[in-house]
This record gives structure tokens, C-alpha cells and sequence, in this order.
């Protein structure tokens, strides 16, 4: 799969959703990062507003649900108007049965690990996903630094992925720009969040473009890619 560029709306102006929502329609997906105040210590947006940004862009919606009690909610963010809904492991009650019924649903399931939280005792839930998220900065905030120290763990989940011959995605959250989305390609990443590296530039849409080729031209020769 060709690498895909996500701009997290988490950096964009909240006043004017829908015109930063249609500032990036040439990126593959647009992050929304939903949390509670409780699951992370902020609080962003809700199901009305994800409602709302379905209607105002074609661009399908990635939302990232940083939540208390995601067995009960996500499901609503489907509805909403969500093509992807991320969930956390660490709050999830009964992670296979939630991803089930967001599939079941229509949309694509994914499954989110912070930071500290190792990636080997859910090898046997990755064919129930569409794709895993591995944190490369503590969830709650946007403009956090990149950890460095989560690139081993990106291999091994793609080691993983490729192991049991799944079509997973590997999408990576956290820090993500100009100067470390090829450390993340060439690990196994091929689905980039990026907030302030699209949001804060000159010209969002050359941003897209600028990251996603630098991780297609990384790509074309990562051992992990060559490999699959």
C-alpha cells in the first residue's frame, strides 16, 4: 500500500473546521482526535462536531477516539459519519468485540497503543483490525516531540503484520514531520499523523505532498516493503 498522510484537525483553527477541514482535501484521510478529560487529561470535540465535518468534507474521516468507556461510544462515531474509528486497548473492555461491531458497522477498525504499552500480547487480535496505532508521543496534548524510543516497537508490529500475512495498516501518531516521517517509514509505518507539520505550514496541501513522497521514496526500499 502506498504510504497515506493523515493531518490531525487537533492543530487546525477550531473556529473554522470546515474551511481547515477543506484546506487539506488532497490528504488521504483527516485525523479527528476525540478525547474526554478523562482517558487524557484535555478535552477536544464530540459526536455532533465529528457529525458536522462529515458533511462539510469529502475527505474520509480517521477518528482517534482517546476515551473512557470506547466499548460504549465508538460505535456512535460510525454513525456519525467516520470511516475509521481508533480505539485504545488500555480502556477498551472487550477489544474483539469492538472492533467487530465497528466493522459491522461499515467502518474500518483500529486499535491504538500508548506509548508504554507493549505491542506482543495482542498478536492474536490483529486479524480482527484494519489497522494498528502505535503512539510515538503520550496521548492528551498536540506538538509533543517525537519518541524515538517507539521505533523498535513499530518493527516488531510490523514484523507481526508480517508474520501472519495480514493487510494491516501501521499507522504512527505523535511528532510526525518533515525531519522524522522516514525514521517511521523505514521501521514499517505506512499511515502518517500529522498536526502542526501540515497545520502550522505555509501551504498545507504542498505539506501533504512534501511528507507523503518522502515516505513513498523511503518505502520503495525498506527491507520490511521489499520483504512484502
Amino acid at each position: 500500500m502506498a504510504p497515506q498522510i493523515n493531518p490531525s484537525i487537533l492543530s487546525a483553527d477550531f473556529a473554522r473546521l470546515a474551511d481547515e477541514a477543506k484546506a487539506v482535501e488532497g490528504a488521504d484521510w483527516l485525523h479527528v482526535d476525540v478525547m474526554d478529560n478523562h482517558f487524557v487529561p484535555n478535552l477536544t470535540l464530540g459526536v455532533p462536531v465529528v457529525e458536522s465535518l462529515a458533511r462539510a468534507t469529502d475527505t474520509p474521516l480517521d477518528c482517534h477516539l482517546m476515551i473512557e468507556a470506547p466499548d460504549r461510544w465508538a460505535p456512535q462515531y460510525v454513525e456519525a459519519g467516520a470511516s475509521s474509528v481508533t480505539f485504545h486497548v488500555e480502556a477498551a473492555a472487550a477489544p474483539v468485540r469492538l472492533a467487530r461491531e465497528i466493522r459491522a458497522k461499515g467502518a474500518r477498525a483500529s486499535m491504538a497503543l500508548k506509548p508504554a504499552t507493549p505491542i506482543e500480547p495482542y498478536e492474536d487480535l490483529l486479524p480482527e483490525l484494519d489497522m494498528l496505532l502505535i503512539m510515538t508521543v503520550e496521548p492528551g496534548f498536540g506538538g509533543q516531540a517525537f519518541l524515538d524510543i517507539m521505533l523498535p516497537k513499530i518493527r516488531r508490529t510490523r514484523e507481526l503484520i508480517s508474520k501472519h500475512g495480514l493487510e494491516l495498516w501501521l499507522q504512527v501518531d505523535g511528532g510526525v514531520s518533515a525531519s522524522t516521517i522516514e525514521r517511521c517509514a523505514e521501521a514499517g509505518a505506512d499511515v502518517f499523523v500529522a498536526g502542526s507539520a501540515v497545520y502550522g505550514a505555509e501551504d498545507p496541501v504542498e505539506a501533504v505532498r512534501a511528507l507523503r513522497a518522502q515516505a513513498e521514496a523511503v518505502t520503495k526500499t525498506a527491507a520490511w516493503a521489499c520483504d512484502h
